[in-house]
C-alpha cells in the first residue's frame, strides 16, 4: 500500500483558483442544493453556508493505465462443493444484502462526495440570477472604510517604501550644490596650471603651488558623501475614505385582527430575504419598521413581528408615516430608499384610492423600488386593484405579487427581482 502526503500549504488563497474551478464544474448540483436549502431552511438561517452532496458517479473521471496484456493462465485451488459447469443458486430473499446502511430512494447509495460551501458562496448562488433595481446613487459616508493611495514623496517613512530614483536625484543635486564653488575653483586652477606649463615652464614654484591647490580641491570634492540621510525619499501613502452607498428599507405590515401569526411569519421571511439582498449591494442599511391597523406607528423589530392588534385596517396611515419619515430623516440625495409592504389585502374600500394617490404622488417619485406582497389564498380585494394602477405608472420601480405559503417566498422573490434584459 502506498501513501501520498501533500505538504503544500493551503494558506494565502493558494487554493482559491482550484475551488472556483470546482464550483463552476458542479454548478448544477450546487444550485439545486441551494434551492432545496432555501425551501427547507428558515430565512433567519440564510447567512450560513450549506453542505453539498455530489453522487460518486458524477465525480468519476476516466483513468488510462496499462493492462496485463497477452493470454493469462491461472491455477485456482479446488473445493469439495462445486465442480466446473455447476450453477450456483440465487440466495433466498431476493438477494438482499445485510449491510448496515440504508437504501437510497434515488438509487445513488452512500458513495457521495460531500463538501461545504461558505456563506458568501451560498448567497452568490442564491442571488445569481437576481439584480438590485436602480442602484445608481452613491454618497460619501465618512471614515467607515479606507483605501491606501499614493500621495507624493516624504522625507520620512518605512525603508520598504524608499523611492530609489528620487533618492539618487536628491543626492546628486546635493553634491552639485555643496561642491559648486570648489568645482569652479578647480576649473580655474586647472586652466592656470595649463597656462603656467605653456608660458612659464621654468616657474616651478608656482606650478608646484598650483598642483597642491588642485589636489586640495579634488580631495575636498571627494570627501562629500555619495548618499546622505538627508537625501532619502520615501513614497507617501495615505488612507482615503472609500465612497460607500447607503440605503434605507421601509418594512410596512398590517397587524390587524385578520393577520394571523402564520401570515406574519411568512412576511418576516420575505423581509429578511430582502434585507440580505440589499446588504450585498449597500455598505450601510437602515431598517424602519412601520406597523399599522387603523393607525400606524414606528416600532422595533420585536414589536413589529410579534405584536397583534384587533380592529380594522387603514393602509394609508402607514404610507403617510413612511412619507413623513422619508422627508424628515432620509434625504433622497443621500439615501437609496426601498419600501416593502406585506398585507392580507384587507382595507377599507374608501381608503384604497387614498393609498394609490399617496404612492403615486408622494412616495414612488422618490424611491428606488417598492414591493407589495399580498399574503392570502383568497381572491384579490380593492387594494390590489388600486396598486395595479400604480404598477402601470411605475412599472420599473413597483412590483406586486401574491404569497400563499412559505414555499412561495423564494419563487416570488426571484420574480420580483429577476434580471432584466437591457435593450
Amino acid at each position: 500500500m502506498s501513501y501520498v502526503i501533500d505538504r503544500r500549504l493551503s494558506g494565502k488563497n493558494k487554493s482559491t483558483v482550484n475551488r472556483q474551478r470546482f464550483l463552476r464544474r458542479y454548478r448544477d448540483h450546487i444550485k439545486k442544493a441551494v434551492e432545496e436549502a432555501v425551501s427547507r431552511r428558515s430565512i433567519t438561517d440564510m447567512e450560513h453556508g450549506e453542505q453539498i452532496s455530489i453522487p460518486g458517479r458524477d465525480i468519476d473521471e476516466p483513468v488510462l493505465h496499462h493492462g496485463r496484456g497477452g493470454r493469462q493462465t491461472n491455477v485456482h485451488p479446488g473445493n469439495k462443493e462445486f465442480i466446473a459447469g455447476e450453477h450456483i443458486p440465487r440466495p433466498p430473499g431476493g438477494g438482499g444484502g445485510k449491510g448496515g446502511g440504508k437504501a437510497s430512494n434515488t438509487g445513488e447509495g452512500m458513495d457521495e462526495f460531500v463538501f461545504q460551501i461558505t456563506q458568501e458562496e451560498f448567497l452568490d448562488f442564491m442571488f445569481e440570477d437576481l439584480e438590485l433595481p436602480n442602484l445608481v446613487k452613491r454618497h460619501l459616508t465618512g471614515a467607515d472604510t479606507f483605501k491606501t493611495v499614493r500621495a507624493g514623496i516624504s522625507n520620512v517613512g518605512n525603508p520598504s517604501r524608499i523611492n530609489i530614483v528620487r533618492t539618487l536625484r536628491s543626492a546628486h543635486a546635493r553634491r552639485i550644490a555643496l561642491s559648486g564653488s570648489s568645482r569652479n575653483k578647480l576649473r580655474q586652477a586647472l586652466a592656470e596650471l595649463e597656462r603656467l606649463k605653456l608660458e612659464e615652464p621654468d616657474n616651478l614654484g608656482d606650478i608646484q603651488d598650483m598642483e597642491t591647490e588642485i589636489a586640495r580641491l579634488r580631495a575636498h570634492i571627494a570627501r562629500l558623501p555619495f548618499l546622505d540621510t538627508f537625501d532619502l525619499k520615501y513614497n507617501l501613502l495615505v488612507k482615503q475614505p472609500n465612497p460607500s452607498s447607503k440605503a434605507v428599507m421601509f418594512c410596512l405590515m398590517d397587524v390587524s385582527g385578520s393577520m394571523t401569526q402564520a401570515t406574519k411569519d411568512i412576511a418576516k421571511r420575505f423581509f429578511i430575504l430582502l434585507y440580505l439582498f440589499l446588504k450585498r449591494s449597500y455598505d450601510k442599511i437602515d431598517v424602519v419598521f412601520i406597523r399599522h391597523h387603523t393607525s400606524a406607528k414606528e416600532v422595533d423589530e420585536e414589536e413589529f413581528f410579534y405584536s397583534r392588534e384587533t380592529g380594522g385596517t387603514i393602509v394609508s396611515s402607514a404610507l403617510k408615516l413612511m412619507q413623513e419619515i422619508m422627508a424628515e430623516r432620509y434625504p433622497i440625495n443621500e439615501w437609496n430608499i426601498y419600501g416593502a409592504q406585506a398585507s392580507d389585502g384587507d382595507n377599507w374600500n374608501d381608503d384604497s384610492p387614498i393609498c394609490r394617490d399617496i404612492l403615486m404622488k408622494q412616495i414612488m417619485p422618490f424611491v428606488q423600488y417598492f414591493t407589495y406582497v399580498e399574503i392570502t389564498p383568497r381572491e384579490h380585494q380593492a387594494l390590489w386593484f388600486e396598486y395595479e394602477q400604480v404598477c402601470e405608472s411605475f412599472e420599473e420601480s413597483f412590483a406586486q405579487q401574491q404569497l400563499v405559503s412559505a414555499g412561495d417566498i423564494y419563487p416570488v422573490f426571484r420574480e420580483l427581482f429577476q434580471r432584466r434584459l437591457v435593450t
